[in-house]
């Protein structure tokens, strides 16, 4: 992701720029962008967890995350370093989160929730430390769509995906709390990227205006440094 010129490398690459987008409401807030120039859109690749040759981890994992957590979040690194390492066609990427937030918020719910023994969190650790060593997994900018926890609960429910329906509103909870953690306070783990905060409790209309008055902000290299 970013497609950085390497100092071992001698042909000059074209500069391009990554965001992730993080909490509910990714999917409308990218889908308002997709249509910009130069903008690359990369989702989710949930098709993927919800069937890896016929089995589905992503299933499995939310009716016993205890058994299932580490195959899940080993399958989902590994999609979204394929995401973060292909070869980039627009200047901008926006990406549906990044391996940043599936190590820093869900492979960190899973041990603090006990449903992850410390070797396999350690495990994953180790695997995602050495990405972070040896490969180019930046990103330029976060986008935070800041959602009270019962907000999105009641979102999950409207959006009826059938993996989702075991979901309690403690879970989301949890992920708002690391989300916080993470991205507000800054005591959970480095911050990849400037963090611009777009507070989403809001009617759809509502939520077109802010994505529009935050266009530059998102779209334009030059004003990341501008995010509060």
């Amino acid at each position: 992701l970013g497609n950085r010129t390497r100092p071992c490398l001698k042909k000059k690459k074209k500069k391009s720029n990554s965001r992730e987008f993080n909490k509910f409401g990714k999917t409308t807030c990218l889908e308002f962008f997709s249509n910009a120039t130069e903008v690359e859109v990369l989702t989710e690749p949930v098709s993927k967890w919800r069937n890896v040759r016929g089995h589905n981890p992503l299933g499995l994992m939310y009716h016993d995350a205890s058994r299932w957590g580490l195959t899940l979040q080993t399958y989902v690194q590994l999609t979204m370093l394929d995401r973060h390492t292909r070869p980039q066609v627009s200047s901008v990427r926006l990406m549906e989160r990044s391996i940043h937030s599936a190590r820093y918020i869900f492979v960190e719910n899973l041990y603090r929730s006990g449903k992850m023994p410390e070797v396999d969190y350690v495990v994953l650790s180790e695997w995602f430390d050495w990405i972070l060593r040896n490969m180019d997994v930046s990103v330029d900018l976060i986008v935070y769509l800041r959602t009270n926890p019962e907000t999105c609960y009641q979102r999950l429910k409207k959006r009826c995906r059938e993996e989702e329906k075991v979901i309690p509103l403690e879970y989301l909870e949890a992920i708002h709390h690391l989300h916080e953690e993470w991205l507000i306070k800054g005591s959970l783990f480095p911050v990849a990227a400037p963090v611009l905060v777009i507070e989403a409790d809001h009617h759809m209309e509502r939520m077109l205006e802010l994505f529009e008055q935050n266009r530059d902000r998102i779209l334009t290299p030059e004003n990341r440094k501008h995010c509060p």
